[in-house]
């Protein structure tokens, strides 16, 4: 009778496998699928009437590809900062630096390389820009390491970073500034902010403080006031923006009240998915989800465009 024989065969790991697994995760932490919060930096090119300037519009691109490099570095300094609390949460435990599929020596690294680069790529683009791409960076790690751990000041500075980044844009394209621009972009950002917070708040529930202690000083009743407020508030702004008389001087129309019906749909789709379907965790994939919400976006930017360039 043959006498049976085992082979043991040596498993070999896949180090390309690995390593390229590695990289799927930093990039996922880089976390692209938040870039569209960047597309603000088009707002100066479409009020300024730029739109189909080929100059402007690669100035804009430029300073878009700045700003995703910049929001990159915010996130992975974030995610270093909180990855021992977003190991309670049960959501961001998933995020590759918490889970630890992403080394936080690598994980640093790649955040210093990223906002050196971008920094050098402001410059490059005027000291003025420079300016506003280095206070942006500085007021998010601010956020990361201190702000986000005071009442109201940690919206607010969310806020103030949607503001900078329409800002930067306007100034990389060397044009004015709008108080309009300030005060709709503000008011929106810290709607959708609170919104954000109340998401958390929520899903989190008894085990809130312990994931983020600034929570602790938050009610859903309280956010559900400040979120009135604010929704109402840049409502009421939007709607003196279009009928102010210096806009339809500048664009030569007088028809930018037509475009009322998108944001207040909008506003109130948001809010019926935050109270009845409970978004808001995370806005960027909340629009790109709900296609209603998309649909109204994109047909107000599509009845702007009209209106702006389109002029008889």
């Amino acid at each position: 009778m043959a006498r049976g024989s085992s082979h043991h065969v040596a498993v070999v790991p896949d180090r390309p496998h690995r390593q390229s697994g590695v990289a799927v995760s930093l990039f996922r932490s880089l976390r692209p699928e938040q870039w569209s919060k960047n597309l603000l930096v088009f707002a100066g090119l479409l009020f300024a009437r730029r739109l189909f300037d080929l100059p402007s519009v690669l100035t804009a691109l430029a300073a878009f590809t700045i700003f995703c490099a910049l929001s990159g570095t915010v996130y992975l300094v974030n995610d270093i900062a909180d990855r021992e609390s977003d190991r309670t949460h049960p959501l961001k435990s998933r995020r590759p630096i918490a889970s630890g599929r992403v080394p936080i020596t690598l994980a640093f690294g790649t955040a210093v390389t990223l906002a050196v680069s971008a920094l050098l790529g402001a410059v490059a683009l005027g000291w003025r820009f420079a300016l506003v791409a280095g206070g942006y960076l500085a007021l998010n790690i601010m956020y990361s390491m201190v702000l986000k751990h005071v009442v109201i000041l940690d919206v607010l500075t969310i806020a103030i970073g949607f503001v900078l980044r329409a800002s930067a844009g306007a100034i990389a394209i060397d044009v004015e500034i709008s108080h309009w621009l300030f005060v709709c972009t503000i008011l929106l950002a810290l709607f959708i902010s609170l919104a954000k917070r109340r998401h958390e708040l929520v899903l989190l529930a008894t085990g809130a403080k312990d994931h983020r202690p600034i929570l602790d000083e938050y009610s859903s009743y309280l956010l559900d006031q400040m979120i009135t407020i604010t929704a109402g508030a840049s409502l009421i702004a939007y709607v003196l923006y279009t009928i102010s008389p210096e806009n339809a001087e500048k664009f030569g129309s007088p028809w930018m009240d037509l475009t009322i019906p998108f944001p207040i749909y909008g506003i109130f789709r948001y809010l019926y998915l935050v109270h009845r379907r409970d978004g808001g965790g995370s806005p960027s994939d909340l629009l790109l989800s709900d296609f209603p919400l998309l649909a109204c976006v994109v047909s107000w930017a599509a009845a702007v465009v009209v209106i702006i360039y389109l002029r008889p």
